[in-house]
């Protein structure tokens, strides 16, 4: 289950990046190909955050498609299999163009009332 182990590492780079403020939510992207289950990422991340500062803080998970160009007839497709073939000509000469990410792309602090 590398689902915790991602937890652990999301927690402990949002925990140093926090300096003691007060978050509500984190987002990350995951691609296609990373095979990272939502529901046990989440569950991972609030079983690593109880009981700390980070307790209640919402992780949304944005998933970024698998998506190839084609070098043969320049076409794009975003993939529904894992299978790295042109949409449009069925080519193998593809380049990946996204799908392999695995990012914390925003953390969001608590807006503190005027």
């Amino acid at each position: 289950m590398h689902e915790m182990a991602l937890a652990e590492a999301i927690f402990d780079t949002v925990n140093k990046h926090a300096n003691g403020q007060q978050l509500s939510r984190v987002e990350v992207s995951i691609g296609y190909f990373r095979q990272v289950v939502p529901d046990s990422l989440v569950f991972n991340w609030e079983m690593q955050t109880a009981g700390t500062e980070l307790a209640g803080v919402d992780l949304v998970i944005d998933h970024v498609p698998g998506v190839v160009e084609c070098r043969a007839c320049g076409a794009s497709t975003t993939l529904e299999d894992p299978i790295l073939l042109c949409g449009s000509c069925d080519s193998a000469e593809v380049d990946l163009v996204s799908g392999e990410e695995f990012m914390i792309a925003s953390i969001d602090r608590v807006r503190e009332e005027s």
